[in-house]
Order: C-alpha cells, then sequence, then structure tokens
C-alpha cells in the first residue's frame, strides 16, 4: 500500500484500501477522504484521527462499541477481523490459561456493565511488540476503576493507538 495509492483511488475504493483499520467504521476512512492528497503517512494518520474527533460522542461512541472484547465470545468463535485475531494471537490471548480466560471474562462483563462499551487496550503497547497476558489483565483491573470520561478518552486514545499500529502494517513502514 502507498500514500499515492489512496489519492489516485476513488473515495470509495479509498475507504475499501483502508478496511480494518478503524475497526467497523468505514465512516472514519470516509471522513477523512476531504483531506486527500495526504502528503505522507502521517498526515493520513492525523485526518483519521481528526475525522473520529470530529463525528462527535455518539458515533465514537459507536466506534468503541464495533470492537470485540479481548478473548472473548467474537475471539473463541473466530468471529474477529483479520486483524483483531492478529493482535489477539501476537498478545498470547489465544493461549490463555483456564483462569487467565475466565479473570478477563469476568473482566468483560465488568467493564461493560460499568462503561456499556467494551474495553479497548492496543495489546501491541507502546512499542508494537506486544504486552503480556499479565500485562493486560493488570492494565484491565486498574481501568476498570476509572470514571467514565477518562476511560472513554482512553478507549479513544488506544483506538487510534490500534489504527496507527494496523496503519504500519498496511503501509509495511
Amino acid at each position: 500500500m502507498t500514500i499515492s495509492r489512496i489519492n489516485d483511488a476513488t473515495a470509495i475504493d479509498a475507504v475499501a484500501l483502508l478496511d480494518g483499520i478503524y475497526e467497523h467504521s468505514p465512516w472514519v476512512a470516509a471522513a477523512a477522504m476531504a483531506e486527500r492528497p495526504f502528503a505522507d503517512l502521517a498526515h493520513l494518520r492525523r485526518a483519521l484521527a481528526d475525522a473520529t474527533r470530529a463525528g462527535g460522542r455518539d458515533a465514537q461512541l459507536a466506534l468503541l462499541r464495533a470492537h470485540p472484547k479481548l478473548a472473548g465470545k467474537a475471539m473463541v468463535a473466530g468471529a474477529l477481523t483479520a486483524e483483531s485475531t492478529d493482535e489477539q494471537t501476537r498478545s498470547g490471548l489465544t493461549q490463555c490459561s483456564p483462569e487467565e480466560f475466565a479473570r478477563l471474562h469476568a473482566l468483560n462483563d465488568a467493564y461493560d456493565a460499568r462503561f456499556g462499551w467494551p474495553f479497548i487496550l492496543a495489546v501491541r503497547g507502546p512499542t508494537g511488540l506486544g504486552l503480556t497476558r499479565a500485562e493486560i489483565i493488570a492494565t484491565f483491573e486498574r481501568r476498570l476503576a476509572s470514571d467514565p470520561e477518562t476511560e472513554f478518552e482512553e478507549c479513544l486514545r488506544n483506538v487510534h493507538r490500534i489504527a496507527e499500529l494496523r496503519l504500519a502494517d498496511r503501509f509495511a513502514s
């Protein structure tokens, strides 16, 4: 994938090329197309993040709710997007012990009941190399105590980090 390819494509085709960058939310890429031509990958990333912010609270909430639960039913059923499957596999979530799996399910249930959207964490971490299952569970437990507005913003920050990593993969950068 190249920036030239995104710039030269029709808006519909460019959105299709960016499918999966923002989980089940093609509206983000569609809105970002207004910023074309993109000078580089950083410009595209910024345009996507700006489109998310401009979408407003309801669209942002829908974006959060489009994300799968970590080690949730979609993972077990093999129903995750290719990107989510790769991320959860790399993090070792597909190799949870029965105790870890039970703990993650309990955390998912508690988080959803408290906030109304799934826990979102860029499981590839700040370096892109990945967090361990223990780090993921500890982060989950810590963030469960957050207030809803702080957690909403933290989830959006993680959505953007996930998108950044997915773009880097897609553009081999």
